[in-house]
Parts: C-alpha cells; structure tokens; sequence
C-alpha cells in the first residue's frame, strides 16, 4: 500500500458540496501541488485549486490529516468542493496526473482501515451493512455492528481463553510440580460460563432476516386471490391479475418496509396437480421451492392443505360463495381492503420477534459459524481430562474467534467483503 488513492467520497454530483479523499503517503505532496502552500494540521482552511498548469479549478476549503490517527491510519487530505460534475471532474484529472496518485477501487478506503488496525472484520462487515440499510432496525443494528459491539465482546471472549490455554499449558509444562500439577478445581465451571454466554450470542435471531427481509410467501390453488393480496401488500400492481387460472405462472418477489421492518413478499404460481402445460410446471416447482425458502407462508388455499406453521388465509370474503375456514388466521378482502391493516399488523409484530431488538447486534452467517467453532471448541474442551486434548479444543476456540475479527482471513474473502462498499468509502 505504498501508493495513494483518491477517490469522491460523498454523493455523485451534481450537488451542493463534492468531498475527494485522498489517501496515502504522497497526500500531503498532492495537497501542497493543487492547494500551492499546506494548510494547518485539522483544520479548515480556504483554498484555490489550481491543476499543474496553473489554471484554476474551484475555490475550495482543504483539511489536512496527518496519520496514523486517521480513517485509514495513513494522512489523508480532503478536498470540499463546489459539487458540479465539472468541477469534481477537473480535480480528479488534475489527481491524476500527480505522479504516485491512481483512483481507488471499491471498499479501498476501508480496506486500508482494515488493514492498519483502525477497523477489525466485524466493523467492517457492520460498516458495509450499515451503508446499505433502508429501514430503521438495518440501521440500528449495522450501527451497533460497526462501532464495535460485536468485537468488543469477542476480545473478552479470547481474553477468558487465552487465561484457560495458560492454566492448561502450565500443567503441561510443569506437570512434575506440585502446585501445577492439576487443572483447578473450578476450570470446568469457567469453560460451562464462557460457553453459556457465546450460546447467548447463537440464541440471538439471524442478522440475514433483518438484512434480506422477512420472506413471506403467498400460496395456494390457480384463482385463490394470491395475486390480487400480494399487489394489496406491496401497494402496487406488480402481479398480473386475471380471471384466468394460471395468470401467474413464475415467482414473483418485491421488498417493502412495514412500519419500518423489512419483508421480502413473494408471490407464486398456483399449485395443483394434473397439469400438461411444462411452463406451468416449471412456475409450479418454483412456487414448492419458495415454500421452503419462506419464514413465514400465507395459504390461501384449502383448510390444512398448507405447509406446517401456515397461516389460513379466508381470503375474498367480499365475493358470494368464497371458500369459507372454520380456523382461519385472517379473513379479508384484497379489493375491498377489510382485514388488511390487521394482516399488516400481525405480519410486522411476527417479523418483530423473528428479528434482532432494535440496536441490538446480531451475527451473520459467516460470524455464526465462527461463534459455532468457538462454542464448540469449548464444549469439546469440557468432556476431555487429557490436558493435551483440552489445549487443542481450546486452540480451535481462539482461532475461531481470531478468524471473525481478521486476524486470520483469506484475500479472496476480504476480496468479497469489500468488493460491496462503493468507489470512495
């Protein structure tokens, strides 16, 4: 990382300020060419810009930010620009051509945060998440993420293990004394309270159903009323409506924020037996595929037809002769709207318990194994008497936890993580 990147690091323009970060060791140098003299240490200061020509570019103000106590951890230099696109275009060429100078890739800035041990793994996994929420509970909890809440708690974690390796590695290496001969008496119940409080962590609901949405799938027999409800739902005409059996013959998917919970509606082709049309059937496999997928199911069909933990829909109450449920979840009509704000509802309270509390943190899936491993490094280390078996137990524990926060990774998995940050961050 011996070059230095530059990138726009707010909006695209145009707008009313564009911000160009750069970073690396020749900032200052690119900072003293544009800005002609360096500014003061953090703090503001007023600036013409000029390109190696002498021509000027804007009238901006300049911040100069020496590292390591930086984003990135090296100095940094940050240009506040008039955000037309001409303006902000002129200076990313005059960057250019500043030997030592190249723009950045995706997730570079944060990349090099990572690196210089201003950010762990997990912060940055919350940062990403954090810069893709749409509703209020993905931002509380990708906040929590980022500022550490997790890898707080993983350095207790490795802190406790690293205080048991020790007392196992002192009986190993001096197992002829008297005093160390012998695990202590209370080194199970430390193992049983380390292992109950990581069990809490895997207890705790999936960070994918608050970042994906709670995935609610529509099923149910040709002309149930599947399509007319999913449009009443997500509060648009994404589904063909018809008459005609068969209309919806694919999946059908559209995310919506509920009170601001995130769900992910899903609408399928009707199920039935018999058929000879192969598109039909195709749609059909599709529609048993999402059954599975689903957290939650609405039926629309026959009473007890539906998946286990379905619920009854009694839908088109509002047309003579519609198949009535003696046990029905809800009745209501898509058309005429009676019973949908009380389906609203209880779909938002359901998705609620299913989801992480408000601002709590909550493990995804790659931090869900690695707790996994952890948890069972150290159950394992429980049922064991040979010190030699409980050290390794507890290795495969450290490590474990060592892999979640980046001290041990692959490139091609930080390749993939920060491959989702945009140009600039």
């Amino acid at each position: 990382m011996n070059d230095t990147i530059f990138a726009l690091s707010s909006g695209q323009p145009p707008a009313g300020i564009a911000v160009i970060r750069i970073s690396g060791p020749s900032a200052a140098h690119a900072l003293a060419t544009l800005a002609g003299k360096m500014p003061l240490a953090r703090r503001a200061s007023f600036a013409r810009l000029r390109d190696a020509d002498g021509a000027p570019l804007d009238d901006a103000l300049v911040l100069w930010l020496p590292g390591p106590g930086t984003a990135t951890g090296e100095d940094i230099a940050e240009l506040h620009l008039h955000g037309g696109r001409a303006v902000v275009r002129a200076v990313e060429l005059a960057l250019a051509r500043i030997e030592g100078l190249r723009s950045a890739d995706a997730g570079e800035f944060t990349r090099r945060a990572f690196a210089n041990g201003r950010i762990d793994l997990a912060e940055a996994e919350g940062l990403a998440d954090l810069l893709s929420a749409e509703t209020e509970l993905q931002r509380r909890s990708a906040l929590a993420m980022a500022g550490g809440t997790l890898s707080r708690q993983v350095e207790s974690w490795r802190a406790n293990l690293l205080m048991l390796g020790a007392r196992v590695e002192a009986v190993l290496d001096f197992a002829d004394e008297d005093d160390v001969a012998a695990l202590p008496a209370d080194f199970n119940l430390q193992l049983d309270v380390l292992a109950g409080e990581i069990a809490t962590w895997l207890d705790r609901p999936h960070a994918e159903v608050l970042k994906d949405g709670f995935r609610v799938v529509l099923a149910g027999p040709p002309n149930a009323g599947k399509s007319t409800l999913f449009n009443a739902l997500v509060e648009s005409d994404a589904a063909i409506t018809a008459p005609t059996a068969g209309t919806t013959r694919d999946v059908i998917t559209r995310p919506v924020a509920l009170d601001g919970v995130p769900f992910i509606f899903v609408d399928t082709a009707g199920l039935h037996e018999g058929s000879e049309d192969a598109i039909e059937m195709i749609g059909i496999g599709r529609a048993h595929v999402e059954l599975d997928r689903a957290d939650l199911v609405l039926w629309l069909g026959p009473e007890g037809a539906g998946p286990n933990g379905a619920w009854e829909i009694e839908a088109q109450i509002d047309r003579v002769g519609h198949s009535a449920k003696q046990s029905a979840s809800h009745r209501l009509s898509a058309v005429n709207g009676e019973g949908l704000d009380k389906l609203r509802h209880a779909l938002v309270a359901t998705a609620r318990k299913a989801m992480p509390k408000p601002g709590e943190a909550a493990l995804n899936t790659r931090q869900r194994e690695l707790v996994s491993a952890t948890y069972e490094g150290l159950v394992g280390a429980r049922g064991e008497f040979d010190p030699l078996i409980i050290a390794e137990h507890l290795r495969i524990a450290r490590v474990a936890l060592d892999r979640l926060v980046g001290r041990a990774t692959t490139e091609d998995m930080l390749d993939a993580l920060f491959g989702r940050f945009c140009i600039g961050k």
